[in-house]
Parts: structure tokens; sequence; C-alpha cells
């Protein structure tokens, strides 16, 4: 059995209350530039980044309204980076028109040489989905039919073709095309009308923040979904774990952290794998930017070895 690969879900784009470090409020460009330059050079397989158009003043103490746009973030990124890969984690692609998304999207594959992972979810705020027109109460359906309309036009066609409810287009031609023949689309969320769309329609999984007790009920799903459908293709099944801190941190980290020598923390993330995941997403607590680099480089020289 294969070592899971191991990604990050980048700070400073998004500053959630939930994850964000309060070193991050300050922190700018030049900050996730060297991320993800470290990221780069510790092994990571890929940075990601999330997408909201705009957030309520409800919502605003809970979620803040720093929430960087994916395509600009990633495509700043693939040009200080050489190997790896960029994740939209997620991206809500029932905000604007699935040819919108190709175009931008197809760009940054072509521009980075092959390092776009789509990774597409439905969203959750109403108000957002008001303001710029779309259908947040069939938000679902809508992602289920944007899925076979990027599949189309993220493929090798100039002129893709797609004839839906909502969306109809062709003889309308795109260039450049992605650099990858077929460019990996990664469904979000842990819904059950979620894992069912990932099961059917994606190239991977990316739960949101399911515990390790619950991921091996959501992977048994997963895998009768695809055999009852006749679906034995590659199938990228991710999780994310709990907050780490490699080695002993001489403070408080949270309850839930995960902290210890590099090869307790391996042992512990190797529970992931047993369960049947690929890829690992990590987070790592840190007083600044320089301590997550020190995090990361520990994590890819010291953990991931052992995974």
């Amino acid at each position: 059995m294969s070592a899971p690969a191991y990604g990050i879900q980048l700070p400073v784009q998004s500053q959630s209350t939930l994850y964000a470090e309060p070193w991050e409020a300050a922190a700018g460009p030049e900050d996730l530039a060297e991320i993800a330059r470290a990221a780069d050079r510790a092994g990571f397989d890929y940075v990601a980044c999330c997408d909201h158009v705009a957030v309520p003043r409800r919502l605003a103490a809970a979620m803040s309204t720093v929430w960087y746009d994916p395509v600009a973030t990633l495509g700043f990124l693939a040009g200080v980076t050489a190997r790896v890969r960029l994740l939209s984690h997620v991206a809500v692609v029932g905000l604007r028109h699935p040819l919108v998304t190709a175009k931008q999207y197809a760009t940054l594959d072509r521009l980075s040489g092959g390092r776009l992972v789509l990774g597409v979810g439905a969203g959750h705020v109403r108000e957002e989905f008001e303001a710029v027109g779309a259908d947040f109460d069939r938000r679902g359906a809508v992602l289920d039919e944007c899925v076979d309309a990027l599949r189309a036009a993220l493929g090798p066609e100039e002129y893709p073709e797609h004839h839906g409810k909502r969306y109809d287009f062709a003889d309308l031609g795109q260039l450049p095309r992605p650099a990858q023949e077929r460019v990996p689309l990664w469904v979000g969320g842990s819904s059950p009308a979620a894992v069912r769309r990932a099961a059917l329609k994606g190239d991977g999984w990316l739960p949101q923040g399911d515990p390790r007790d619950r991921l091996p009920g959501q992977l048994a799903r997963i895998r009768e979904l695809r055999e009852r459908a006749g679906l034995d293709g590659p199938f990228t099944v991710g999780a994310i774990t709990e907050p780490l801190y490699v080695g002993v941190p001489g403070r408080d980290v949270g309850r839930r952290t995960l902290s210890g020598p590099p090869q307790a923390l391996a042992a512990s993330l190797r529970a992931y794998r047993e369960m049947g995941v690929d890829q690992i997403q990590v987070r790592f607590r840190s007083r600044g930017r320089d301590e997550l680099i020190d995090q990361m480089a520990a994590f890819g020289a010291d953990v991931a070895p052992h995974l």
C-alpha cells in the first residue's frame, strides 16, 4: 500500500475564524508566495485556495471577508513554483457560467504547465448567489449540470458542446485548451448528495472535515455507488486531518491538535491510508510565516517518509 499524497489549504487567502491563525490578518502576497515555495520544496502534492465572491455582513464575524480569488491566486502562485499542483478547494462553480469557469481554469492549466486540479462544490451562502443572479435553492442540480458542462468545456475540443436544462452551447471556440488531456475534477462536500455526486461524476472526493470515525462509512458508500454504476477508473479519495504540530510545541496548540515526534505523528496519520484515503490535506499550528514554513519542512522531511 503506497503512502498517501499530502497537500495544504493555504493560509492567508481565506481567514475564517474556524481555522485562521492570528498572524494571517497582517500577512499578504509575499507570505503566500513563500509558503507556496515551501510546499514545492517539501514535496507537497498541491496547494489549495477557496472561493467566495462576497460574504454577507451577517456572516462576516465568523467567516471574515478575506477570500482571495482562486484563479488569480493560483495563477500568481504558479509563477513562483515549479511542480506543486494547484487545487481549487472548492470553486463554487454555480456562481458563474460554465464557459466563464472553463476559460479561467483552462488558461490556468495551460499557463502552469498542466498543474490544475479543479475542486468544485455547491456553495452555502444564499446572499452570494442572489447578488450574482445564481439559483441558490437549486444549487445542487446546477452543480450537477456544471460538472457535465465543464467536462465538455475543459476537454480537448476547441469547440466544446453541451446541451442541458440550464446551459446550452456549441460552435463557440475556446483556446487555449488545458495542458492536461483530462483535468482532474474533484467534488467537495460531505452531504449524501455531495458524496453521490463525487462518486458518480468526479475523479475524486474532497470531504468537508469529516472526523475519522465518519470516514469509513463515507468511503464504503462511495465504493458501493461506483460499483453499482460500473465505474472502475482512477478515483482519488481525500481527507482533512486534524491540525498538526511536528514536535513538542511548548505551548497550548488546541485540544484537537496532533503533536509529537515525527514517527508518532506518522503512525497516527497512517490510519487514513488504512481506511482507503489517497491524499491527506494538512494544516499546521503556527505563530507566523517562518514557523509555518519550518513545520512544513519538518513534515516533508521527517513525517512523510514514514507514512
